[in-house]
């Protein structure tokens, strides 16, 4: 098997096995929290994205990883980890907190998609071994990152449903 079909497989089985195992045990854990609780969960996960400088790493990676996918998909996640630390931080700052939380899932999610981009553009999946020591981060980690900034999404646009009578509206109860 070639490596850039074995890349794509372990891409596609890393996103299938995620998606088990989060619909099986986070899923339900996560929608029976508080909004706030939930978020600060997800922002705990992506707080380390730090571990993306690494990308820039010689002896981590190969000497021959393109910069175009290093580089961005570093300062990427750094800048997403920083975020999503800064949320924790702001925790008490309510109405700062979740400015701070949609800013680290959407700098994350589009670091993501830039990273594929850039991964492609770059013959990454036909080098994957240029990687090194970080070709977990794209086939056990990545999946993880993307499943949970969707989700992040579809709780910050879900609503809680209130009885309602007539003229009320529904609301969202971000306490």
């Amino acid at each position: 098997m070639s490596p850039e079909t074995l890349f794509r497989l372990h891409l596609v089985l890393g996103y299938l096995v995620w998606l088990v195992c989060f619909f099986t045990y986070v899923w339900p854990r996560l929608r029976s929290m508080a909004p706030f609780e939930a978020h600060r969960a997800i922002a705990t996960l992506h707080s380390f994205r730090f571990f993306g400088l690494a990308f820039m790493l010689p002896g981590v990676v190969s000497a021959d990883l393109p910069a175009s996918f290093a580089v961005a998909t570093a300062y990427g996640d750094l800048m997403t980890g920083l975020l999503a630390t800064l949320a924790l931080l702001m925790a008490r700052k309510r109405p700062l907190f979740w400015l701070l939380a949609v800013a680290f899932n959407l700098v994350g999610l589009v670091d993501i998609l830039f990273a594929y981009y850039h991964a492609m553009v770059a013959g990454i999946p036909q080098h994957a071994g240029q990687l090194g020591a970080m070709y977990v981060v794209p086939v056990l980690y990545v999946p993880l990152l993307v499943i949970t900034h969707v989700t992040a999404f579809y709780l910050l646009m879900r609503t809680r449903r209130a009885p309602r009578t007539a003229g009320q509206q529904n609301h969202v109860q971000y306490t």
